[in-house]
């Protein structure tokens, strides 16, 4: 029939896109709605499409720039970031996991070879789903966000040897000679790329970027991708792994970003192609006549990979709350399973009813993921509440926190990431005492070694806290990213410590009101702070005066911070002098040399006519001089605390600035 490819496709993204749509509005992942797509209008179900061969062509595309652009995202300095997290915990959660279930098959009369194949099966999870629900939800950088994209880049990784070792143990080799071969060949073209990344490539992006042509340069990194993925295939192995190989070869040039964003397009549409096509070779009647077995095997997957994955973080030191939290979110089947799964059908490693259950399993493990995670932080408190905290810390062999802080009066960072280092130094440099919380145990470990004063450990664990001091310290920073994490800190350090400050940084105003509850004291929003630097950069470009764009900052920070106040105010978990305080702000300022002010006594007014703030008190020295005299002269180096609007201080600080003195503002 003429034109038969086109209607076909026409008809599967016709029914997609309804498709996906009810399963988006019912919150599952895009891909289980492809699935369900191929599911309806594959031969076992309606039979619109009554031959799928074509369609698989096209998927096998789609798996081939999947890889592609796996190649081209792979960084070697990302992964020396979190090797740790990579090597360590991605290897001890793939080789268990294959461990694990390999034992399990064997069980059931299963074949070692067949086992051993089961476990490459269950080992990967979902890097397209999961990501995209961490960044949904605003989690890909929480402690269990980095546990899980470290697990995942191991199990990216591993696709390759495991696409190489499939067919070995379905009998098609000769033993480990083979597998040498295979590995040999492998790392010739490994070799190849990495050579022809150093000049060849680059050569072909220079000559093609200087026609300007986007065209052109769409049609090289085809060319180059397609053409690896076919020359690795006349070699023997796969195009996968030749797809994987042009991908490191682009990522290492300077048209990387580029050639990323252009070839996304492409391969989400193939993509899309081979999920429906995954899903037309699942036969609905499986789910009549095995609903049981189907529902057991199910919930045995997500029972096996949330355990074994929780257990090799815990195994890196991790506490059991982000290693649970990281495991549940791990527990699902992951696409590439699905292309492992053809090469073990075609291999004698699955019967077509084995092959029709793990579809079945497969599409439901994916199905389940957003439950998953939702459960999964609830979960995971509850358990590690229940549990002796001896076995939920998670193990400092990696840290090793030592005795109990003796520090008093200071500052408690949670959290160190950007926002906690930047502020330690800072401490640090002012002789400010502070100690961090952080946990990952590698970061602590690596911290300490630079005499950082820093302890591993879950915050929102009283027993933690007790270690950093928290009934004689002053300030409590709370500079982590996980939303729910930081409410339960606030809450736990406001309940051991009623008279502590706490400052909380999260992402979203919508965040703010929930801290407030809570008891926090200050909560410095990201989003907002954002819109301020945009604000004030913006007007930069423009020449507007840095006065004037002072001015508007503290406009805007008055606008939109009396909302948070008033929040603050409802929710404050004491009440007293600051209720007479509202819409002020104290602010300390040191007097510089040259300064407008230096010289002149309070007598004289001058603060006080020109910005409107009023001296609270004055530091000179170790000497704290509270509502000072008159006849206080200012000198250099004078501390001064002022009260006063945002406005006020902002004028006050004009009057600190060095080399300010205005001709007859010295005294008579």
């Amino acid at each position: 029939m003429a034109y038969e490819a086109l209607r076909d496709i026409e008809i599967l993204f016709g029914l997609a896109l309804v498709t996906v749509v009810i399963f988006r509005r019912l919150k599952f992942p895009s891909i289980v709605g492809f699935l369900v797509t191929g599911i309806l209008a594959g031969p076992h179900a309606s039979g619109l499409i009554g031959n799928t061969h074509q369609v698989e062509q096209m998927a096998e595309i789609g798996v081939v720039l999947l890889l592609f652009t796996i190649g081209i995202e792979f960084s070697l300095k990302e992964l020396m970031r979190i090797k740790q997290l990579v090597i360590l915990g991605g290897g001890l959660q793939v080789v268990l996991t294959i461990v694990v279930i390999a034992v399990a098959g064997t069980l059931f009369d299963f074949s070692l070879n067949q086992s051993i194949f089961f476990g490459f099966l269950v080992a990967l999870s979902s890097t397209a789903i999961l990501i995209k629900l961490l960044s949904d939800a605003g989690e890909l950088d929480t402690p269990h966000g980095k546990t899980a994209l470290g697990i995942l880049i191991f199990q990216d990784l591993c696709i390759v040897p495991l696409m190489l070792f499939t067919p070995l143990l379905g009998g098609n080799g000769n033993g480990w000679q083979e597998v040498a071969f295979i590995i040999g060949k492998a790392a010739a073209v490994i070799i190849a790329a990495h050579y022809s990344a150093g000049f060849f490539v680059p050569w072909i992006f220079a000559q093609v970027v200087k026609t300007r042509s986007r065209e052109l340069f769409i049609l090289t990194i085809i060319f180059i991708g397609m053409g690896t993925a076919w020359l690795t295939a006349q070699a023997g192995l796969s195009l996968a792994l030749g797809a994987f190989i042009a991908g490191l070869a682009i990522s290492e040039s300077e048209y990387s970003h580029q050639a990323l964003s252009d070839i996304i397009p492409f391969r989400e549409a193939f993509m899309s192609l081979f999920f429906i096509s995954v899903g037309m070779l699942l036969d609905p009647v499986i789910l009549f006549t095995s609903p049981v077995l189907i529902a057991g095997l199910v919930l045995t997957i997500i029972l096996i990979k949330t355990l074994v994955t929780t257990g090799a973080a815990m195994a890196l030191g991790l506490p059991m709350r982000i290693a649970l939290t990281a495991g549940l979110s791990l527990a699902q089947i992951g696409e590439f399973s699905f292309v492992l799964s053809q090469s073990g059908l075609k291999h004698g490693l699955l019967s077509s009813e084995a092959y029709q259950m793990f579809l079945a399993a497969s599409i439901a493990t994916m199905g389940l993921t957003p439950l998953c995670m939702k459960i999964a932080a609830p979960v995971a408190e509850q358990l590690a509440a229940r549990l002796p905290h001896s076995w939920t810390r998670g193990k400092s062999m990696f840290a090793g926190n030592g005795k109990k802080t003796t520090l008093t009066d200071h500052v408690i960072i949670v959290g160190y990431g950007m926002n906690g280092k930047n502020l330690a130094r800072v401490l640090r440099h002012l002789k400010i005492p502070y100690v961090a919380v952080e946990t990952n145990p590698f970061t602590v470990k690596a911290e300490k070694k630079k005499g950082q004063h820093i302890i591993f450990g879950d915050a929102s664990k009283p027993e933690i806290l007790e270690h950093a001091g928290i009934e004689n310290a002053r300030i409590m920073v709370i500079a982590i990213s996980d939303a729910a994490a930081s409410r339960r800190v606030a809450a736990l350090a406001r309940h051991m410590n009623p008279a502590i400050h706490v400052i909380v940084r999260t992402r979203y105003l919508l965040e703010v009101e929930p801290l407030f509850k809570l008891g926090v004291n200050e909560v410095i929003p990201e989003e907002f702070e954002t819109s301020v630097e945009i604000l004030s950069r913006v007007l930069k470009r423009f020449l507007v005066p840095q006065d004037v764009i002072e001015n508007c900052v503290a406009e805007v920070r008055k606008d939109g911070y009396e909302m948070l106040r008033s929040v603050s105010k409802r929710h404050s978990h004491a009440v007293g002098i600051a209720g007479f305080l509202a819409g002020a702000e104290i602010g300390t300022f040191t007097v510089h040399k040259g300064a407008t002010i230096e010289g002149t006594t309070l007598r004289e007014g001058i603060l006080r006519s020109r910005s409107g703030a009023s001296i609270l008190a004055i530091k000179r020295g170790e000497e704290v001089a509270p509502n000072p005299d008159p006849v206080w002269e200012l000198k250099e180096r004078d501390v001064v605390l002022l009260l006063g609007s945002a406005e006020q201080l902002a004028a006050a600080a004009k009057l600190f600035e060095a080399g300010k003195k205005e001709k007859g503002s010295e005294p008579g």
